[in-house]
């Protein structure tokens, strides 16, 4: 059975014209405020922008390579240990803002990937294998040992949680999600 993509929405269609209502009473009430905002703004798209092309170029990527069975099989609904363990290291290694990784996660997830994982993953993130040496030099080995476990062992019981609370739709017959 195939699955069919759902058609594309355009969510910011709310968002978008308070946004612009916003800067054009701002521009009527305090137009040298309004003007100081929308450079700000700007350069903060500019600054952000890089991410942005480089996510997209990403997700296309696994769009290309990934398919939805193979998604399914790591990170879905029978991943079993496997798919915990995978977004752990996932959540580990991970780098960059946050928000950087909303569209990779919400794509995934279309593919069948799991609310609890994806908990898991953000969770895990608290982790910085780059700072790692910087807090082993300030705390300690045991220190750092331990509190790493613990936020491992944290972003496992909230994943847990998560799915305890809010279970998932359940699979369709024939679905990649099986």
């Amino acid at each position: 059975m195939k699955r069919s993509d759902p058609p594309f929405a355009f969510r910011g269609k709310y968002l978008l014209p308070v946004v612009c209502a916003a800067y054009g009473a701002l521009f009527f009430f305090s137009p040298k405020k309004a003007w100081l905002a929308l450079q700000k703004s700007a350069a903060v798209l500019v600054r952000i922008l890089p991410i942005i092309v480089v996510v997209i170029l990403f997700t296309a990527l696994l769009n290309y390579l990934l398919k939805p069975r193979q998604v399914a099989a790591y990170l879905g609904r029978k991943s079993g240990i496997r798919g915990w363990l995978w977004v752990l290291a996932a959540g580990v290694i991970s780098h960059g803002p946050m928000y950087a990784w909303y569209p990779l996660l919400e794509d995934l997830r279309g593919h069948g990937l799991r609310d609890g994982l994806i908990v898991v993953f953000f969770f895990a993130r608290a982790i910085k294998i780059p700072l790692l040496p910087m807090m082993i030099d300030y705390f300690g080995w045991p220190f750092t040992l331990v509190l790493s476990l613990y936020i491992l062992i944290g972003a496992l019981a909230q994943g847990w949680i998560l799915e305890a609370l809010m279970p998932g739709p359940p699979a369709k017959p024939g679905s990649y999600a099986d």
